[in-house]
């Protein structure tokens, strides 16, 4: 599972100085990001050179507690299930107790189901994922 590491801002928050709910899902998106650049992949190389974009197709998300404004949060991105030319990750964001806690076991915020296509990045049909990419998501530990 990998995980990833935000601050709440100000400008993440609402009126009640509660992140809004909308910005749990761009830290999902980020995470799911870094994932990738973590198994050497940048979307913009992706584009360019194997001709594909991902693109979110569908999101189930359970809201548990608020983050608030200045909250350290942990947010991981697992590789669930997947088909020829679609991903469903499990995600979940934790508050994290303190600066040395292990990632992902403070207490959960949200978890979410999310579905995301290989597209063909001219014609936004889907498209098979790259061989080579998906061997190296899988193997992933």
């Amino acid at each position: 599972m990998f995980h990833w590491t935000v601050r709440v801002y100000y400008e993440d928050t609402d009126s009640g100085g509660v992140v809004y709910y909308a910005n749990y899902l761009k830290f999902m998106e980020r995470a799911r990001t870094e994932w990738l650049r973590n198994l050497g992949y940048e979307q913009d190389v992706l584009s360019t050179q194997y001709g594909i974009v991902f693109a979110v197709r569908s999101v189930a998300i359970d809201y548990l507690r608020p983050a608030r404004f200045n909250d350290l949060l942990h947010v991981s991105a697992r590789l669930d299930t997947h088909r020829a030319a679609e991903l469903c990750f499990a995600q979940t964001v934790t508050r994290a107790r303190g600066k040395d806690e292990t990632p992902g076991s403070g207490e959960v915020l949200c978890s979410a189901e999310v579905k995301v296509v290989c597209v063909d990045s001219s014609s936004f049909r889907p498209r098979r994922i790259p061989e080579k990419l998906l061997a190296e998501t899988l193997s992933e530990p």
